[in-house]
């Protein structure tokens, strides 16, 4: 269970935490116990002895000790394959060998414990529930303690190590092979190894890249990188290889374009406004830009950390308030009213789908003020597999009577993939001038494509095949399979792998 919750932070930050990640993790995990507990059985009728089962977990427990040092080669190995084919072969390689192993451990302590004894039944159900037991402690401790307080490749050579222990106190204390105690020590010394090696690099086009910051937390593989060129010199949130925003470190102004969307974009549509709640905090440069602007603003995030990094390492401040807490939870719980609301969440490659229900989406519209503006930004498909864009699209039109998306990149050029800003209110369409947005500072990298594209709005045709989501059916993972190939797709080929990684 240990290396199956770890799994995901292996896999996660080159091909994200989706649907087809933790398929992958489940499928081999259970594939490899399988043939682990029939090769086990047959190995124990053959080999009655305890001396292989504690070999058995030697070699388990030096594979363990692998996969900090491989890891890395065998994703980029994987990679060219997609994400399904590739996420799964990685998961394939990297964790099935030492899960066979670990799968014949059972069948050979159940052979060995029931040699001689009449009681196989007490026996057996014993064994299997110190094992469930042992099962719910390891899923437990990785989840609230390992991957909280040790990195992820630190924590596979403790787990790697416990094993190693296991049989060389056997070896040493029931057969007196005091050599086993040697080849424990030898391994010792990789806890001290630094694992994970990239920290800073120059890059082919003369950009130097720096890793200021990386934790591997509850909610994805964290990390903040500086870009310098010349005298260009820019950081980046980045949440298991998806870029969450970025700022020039000269004068803390968003890079990306989507942010002045979220910023502009409400306030124009409802300029006399005081009240914004941002939820989805990343950077913090969107709720700093609404405070700037005199608007009082309240932020909900579900991440300590990210709000310890965006103080960190993005300068943000905040005179609202910081809630600490899953969005859906806030919404019901609070009593204000707001004038802006602003969602900006995504959880892997996607906006969490218990966030674009029905259900959901009424419960923000209860916390909007009659004028209010909710803003969604949304990273979408206007032409190829569009089933899921146009079912949260036709979601909001169940909710809020005006319903409007802008694009952030021409609507005619490539695959119709990017950032959607889209924003939901009640009353009649309220207009935007292309050129409303000249007339705000805007930094140098995004100005351009503003200029180009800001203002300018996109609608389905009125057949285009949609489903209103609701709690009781939302497969925003199932059928935004394309979308998220080609967003990790797009990652990889813009993005060194040495930051992935």
């Amino acid at each position: 269970m240990v290396l199956e919750v770890l799994g995901s932070k292996i896999i996660g930050p080159f091909f994200g935490v989706s649907l087809f990640v933790w398929t992958s993790l489940i499928t081999v995990t259970l594939l490899a116990l399988s043939i682990g507990y029939a090769a086990g059985g047959i190995l124990a009728d053959k080999r009655n002895h305890p001396d292989y089962l504690y070999l058995i977990i030697a070699l388990a427990g030096i594979l363990v000790l692998c996969i900090p040092f491989m890891k890395n080669k065998v994703i980029l190995f994987c990679q060219p394959m997609g994400l399904r084919s590739g996420a799964f072969l990685s998961t394939l390689i990297i964790f099935g060998p030492p899960l066979l192993l670990l799968g014949c451990v059972s069948p050979y302590i159940v052979r060995l414990a029931t040699k001689g004894t009449e009681n196989i039944g007490r026996v057996v159900g014993i064994f299997y529930a110190l094992s469930t037991l042992g099962s719910f402690l390891g899923t437990v401790l990785t989840g609230f303690v390992l991957i909280a307080y040790f990195s992820i490749s630190k924590t596979f050579i403790y787990i790697g190590l416990l094993l190693l222990l296991i049989p060389a106190v056997y070896f040493v204390v029931f057969r007196k092979k005091w050599v086993a105690i040697l080849c424990f020590a030898a391994f010792i010394p990789l806890a001290f190894m630094q694992h994970d090696t990239m920290r800073s690099k120059v890059m082919q086009n003369g950009t130097r890249v720096t890793e200021v910051f990386r934790k591997d937390s509850f909610y994805g593989t964290l990390k903040v990188v500086d870009y310098s060129f010349a005298s260009n010199h820019s950081r980046e949130l980045i949440i298991d290889g998806l870029v969450q925003g970025g700022i020039d470190l000269t004068n803390h102004k968003s890079i990306y374009e989507y942010a002045y969307y979220m910023e502009l974009l409400p306030y124009l549509l409802n300029p006399q406004g005081k009240e914004c709640l941002v939820i989805g905090l990343g950077a913090g440069v969107i709720p700093m830009w609404y405070e700037k602007m005199g608007i009082r603003t309240d932020v909900v995030d579900i991440s300590e950390d990210i709000e310890k990094i965006a103080k960190t390492y993005f300068g943000f401040t905040l005179v609202g308030d910081m809630h600490i807490q899953d969005a859906r939870f806030f919404l019901s719980n609070t009593k204000k009213k707001y004038d802006y609301i602003i969602l900006d969440v995504f959880t892997g490659d996607t906006t969490p789908a218990h966030l674009l229900s029905k259900e959901a989406l009424q419960q923000i519209k209860d916390c909007l003020a009659p004028e209010g503006i909710v803003a969604l930004n949304l990273f979408g498909s206007l032409r190829n597999e569009t089933f899921i864009t146009a079912s949260v699209l036709k979601t909001l039109g169940e909710v809020f009577r005006t319903v409007q998306i802008y694009t952030t990149f021409d609507q005619h050029a490539g695959d119709g993939i990017g950032n959607l800003a889209v924003m939901a209110y009640d009353g009649s369409a309220r207009p935007v001038r292309a050129d409303a947005a000249s007339t705000f500072d805007i930094h140098p990298l995004a100005v351009d494509s503003i200029r180009r594209h800001f203002g300018k709005t996109f609608a389905f045709a009125p057949n285009t095949p949609a489903m209103v989501l609701t709690d009781d059916y939302n497969p925003v993972d199932y059928h935004d399979v394309w979308m998220k190939e080609q967003v990790r797709k797009s990652i990889v080929q813009e993005t060194d792998p040495d930051i992935l990684l």
